[in-house]
């Protein structure tokens, strides 16, 4: 793959670093660049996709490292569409997608990290979550009401729901996600960044097309009253979760084949940071091989 996509693609300018104080207005929702276009990035992500299907080669070979890959974003950014496209290349036998809706009955009588436990990546293994852990500090930082179904020893009522409680929160992921990363997985996390106008337009689109009504659902409309409240929590969680182990990456959604190869890129750049190979096989075992192939 030429180095092309990387003169377009600066990685530093979305990558959120350690105690920022993140202000989601400083962050474009829509790619500003003038030497991209469509047709351009889809030659690139051609190339993005049969990079990363050679590294994710390496990493089953390697097996000493996973990779889990976050998405997070308002309703109707194209988190679906961007897991489809960009990993569209990979082996899917390497490659494992978990979906997070509201949490069951059963899974609110464990810790909110425990049924994302469950399905973390092997090694050797890429792991996608479409939406995570990180929604017990967005939805319910929007909505504290949902905290009081999860049964917990130190909220007894909203009262308790304190800039305190949510502190500890962070301070957990944090401490979850070190922990991950210190037993060899890389993590990565994105935000889709996506404008109020256009998530209108997308709404609207999924309503008047008959192929997309199924994803539209009256629920979409309500949260969309909390769109300012969505993105104070984000900047919170942006803020204070994004570390040199698990950063954060606020990628502009308005226009997706940018979004994709925005995404790809940085995946590809930072799991080439890994220094995988594949194992060496020892002299005795060649030797063995060579006289099997003589046998051939």
């Amino acid at each position: 793959m030429t180095d092309k996509n990387n003169y377009f693609i600066k990685i530093s300018k979305y990558k959120v670093n350690p105690d920022t104080n993140v202000s989601l207005k400083d962050f474009e929702t829509d790619y500003d660049g003038k030497n991209l276009n469509k047709d351009l990035a889809a030659e690139y992500l051609e190339e993005t996709k049969e990079k990363m299907a050679i590294i994710q080669d390496e990493l089953y070979a390697y097996n000493k490292y996973s990779v889990l890959i976050v998405f997070q974003a308002m309703d109707a950014a194209g988190k679906d569409s961007a897991v489809k496209h960009v990993l569209s290349g990979l082996n899917p036998a390497g490659v494992k997608v978990h979906s997070f809706k509201a949490p069951s009955a059963n899974e609110l009588e464990r810790n909110y990290f425990w049924r994302h436990s469950i399905v973390l990546p092997q090694r050797g293994e890429i792991g996608i979550f479409n939406r995570s852990h990180y929604e017990n500090v967005l939805v319910t930082k929007v909505h504290p009401e949902f905290l009081l179904k999860e049964n917990l020893h130190d909220i007894k009522s909203l009262d308790d729901v304190t800039d305190k409680f949510w502190e500890k929160r962070y301070r957990q992921i944090n401490d979850y996600e070190r922990i991950l990363f210190e037993n060899g997985t890389l993590i990565l996390k994105f935000f889709l960044h996506l404008s109020s106008k256009e998530q209108k337009k997308r709404f609207e689109e999924r309503i008047e097309n008959p192929k997309k009504n199924w994803k539209f659902s009256p629920a979409d409309i309500e949260e969309r009253k909390f769109w300012k409240d969505y993105q104070k929590a984000y900047e919170d969680a942006l803020s204070k979760t994004s570390t040199e182990y698990a950063p954060w990456f606020i990628v502009p959604a308005d226009t997706k084949w940018f979004t994709r190869l925005a995404i790809s890129t940085i995946i590809i750049n930072y799991m080439d940071m890994l220094k995988m190979s594949y194992p060496k096989v020892s002299e005795e075992i060649l030797k063995k091989l060579n006289e099997l192939k003589k046998q051939l």
